[in-house]
C-alpha cells in the first residue's frame, strides 16, 4: 500500500539536483508509503529518500513543479507529471487539515504563550511549562525536532540502515504498524538494542530485532510496545525536560529550539532503559494490529516466567493472525537492510 490507495506504486521520471552546485540528473521517482524514493534511472539504485510530510513545493502554481525535502536542504526535484504532482499535493492537504494553521500557531505562541508565561512568571512551575509547550507544538514541528534528534543519534550509531530493497520493506512494515501518513521506523547499525521513540512518531530499532529472529513478529512486538511508551510519555516532553527551561521557553515563544539544545541528547536517549508496559494494554494493541504476542514475550524473557501473561493471553494462540506482517521476500530484504 502507498500513502494513498489510488496512487499505489506510482512512479515517474524527474530531474534531481543533489545540491545547489550540482548538475541535474534524471531519476525515477517512486511514491511510496509515507515517502518519495528517488532512484537512478539507469540501474534503479536508490539515491535519496524524502519524507512526504516534510516535502515542500518551492514554486507553487508554476511548472515544472519544483520540490525540496525540507526547509534547509539543498536538494531539489523537478516534476512535470501531473498525476505525481496531484498525489503529493493531496498528501499535503490531508496533513494540513490535521494540524493547526501556522497563523494560529504563531498567535498561540506569541500571544497566549508569552502573555501567560510572563504574567505568571515564577509561579508557573517548569513541569507545567514543558507540558503546555508540548501541547501546542504541531506534528510537522515535532517531526522536524525528531529528525534533528535522529541526526544527533547518528553521530554515535552511524547513519540509519537503508539498502534499497530493505528500505522498501521497512516502509511497508512502518505503514502496517504505525500508519500510512506520518511516523517512521528507523533501523540503526549500532549502539542500540531494542527500540526507542522520538517526537514525530519516529521509532528507532536496533538491527538485532531483524537480524537475530526468524520472523517479523518479534520486531513488531517491540514496535508496538514502544508506541505504547510514547503514548504514556510524550517524547517531546522528555526532550524539553532534558533541554531545560531556556530551550522550552524559546520553543514556546518563537516556535524554534536553540541550535545547540539537542546536542548530546541522542547519547542520553540511547543510554536509557525502556520500562515495561502493562500486559493488558499491550495485548489490546497486539490484537488490533494482528500480531501474536508470544514471539515478543519469549524474546523479552526466553524462560517465559516474567511474561507469562503475554503468552497465555496471546490473542492468536489458537488461530493464526488474519494477514502476514510481511511477505517472505520482504522479510529477507529487511533482514539485510544494514548490509554486511
Amino acid at each position: 500500500m502507498t500513502a494513498l490507495s489510488e496512487y499505489q506504486r506510482l512512479e515517474t521520471t524527474g530531474l534531481w539536483r543533489e545540491g545547489p552546485d550540482r548538475q541535474r540528473r534524471e531519476v525515477i521517482v517512486g511514491f511510496r508509503d509515507a515517502s518519495l524514493v528517488l532512484s537512478d534511472s539507469r540501474n534503479d539504485v536508490p539515491l535519496s529518500h524524502w519524507s512526504l510530510p516534510a516535502v515542500r513545493r518551492v514554486n507553487p502554481g508554476e511548472m515544472p513543479a519544483i520540490y525540496a525535502p525540507g526547509d534547509d536542504d539543498g536538494e531539489t526535484l523537478e516534476l512535470t507529471d501531473e498525476t505525481m504532482i496531484a498525489a503529493i499535493e493531496k498528501v499535503h492537504r490531508l496533513i494540513e487539515a490535521r494540524k493547526p494553521h501556522p497563523g494560529r500557531l504563531r498567535s498561540i505562541l506569541l500571544g497566549v504563550g508569552l502573555v501567560t508565561v510572563l504574567g505568571l512568571g515564577i509561579f508557573w512551575l517548569p513541569g507545567e511549562l514543558v507540558r503546555h509547550t508540548a501541547s501546542v507544538v504541531p506534528f510537522a514541528k515535532r517531526s522536524e525536532i525528531g529528525k534533528a534528534i535522529l541526526a544527533d543519534v547518528a553521530r554515535i550509531s552511524g547513519a540509519p540502515c537503508a539498502s534499497g530493497p530493505g528500505q522498501r520493506a521497512l516502509a511497508s512494515f512502518s505503514e502496517r504498524l504505525i500508519g500510512p501518513v506520518g511516523g517512521e521506523l528507523v533501523i540503526l547499525p549500532s549502539a542500540l538494542s531494542g527500540t526507542r521513540h522520538l517526537p514525530g512518531k519516529i521509532i528507532l530499532m536496533g538491527r538485532d530485532l531483524v537480524e537475530d529472529h526468524e520472523s517479523p513478529e518479534v520486531a513488531a512486538g517491540y514496535i508496538l510496545a514502544e508506541r505504547l511508551r510514547a503514548e504514556a510519555s510524550d517524547p517531546l516532553e522528555e526532550l524539553l525536560h532534558w533541554a531545560g527551561f531556556g530551550a522550552t521557553f524559546r520553543l514556546l515563544t518563537t516556535g524554534n529550539l536553540p541550535g545547540d539544545s539537542i546536542a548530546g541528547y541522542g547519547e542520553a536517549l540511547l543510554a536509557t532503559q525502556p520500562g515495561r508496559v502493562a500486559d493488558e494494554d499491550l495485548l489490546a494493541w497486539f490484537e488490533a494490529a494482528g500480531v501474536p504476542s508470544s514471539p515478543y514475550a519469549y524474546a523479552v524473557d526466553i524462560s517465559g516466567e516474567s511474561v507469562l501473561g503475554l503468552i497465555e493471553a496471546d490473542p492468536f494462540r489458537s488461530a493464526p493472525p488474519p494477514a502476514p506482517l510481511l511477505s517472505d521476500g520482504d522479510w529477507i530484504s529487511l533482514q539485510g537492510i544494514c548490509g554486511e
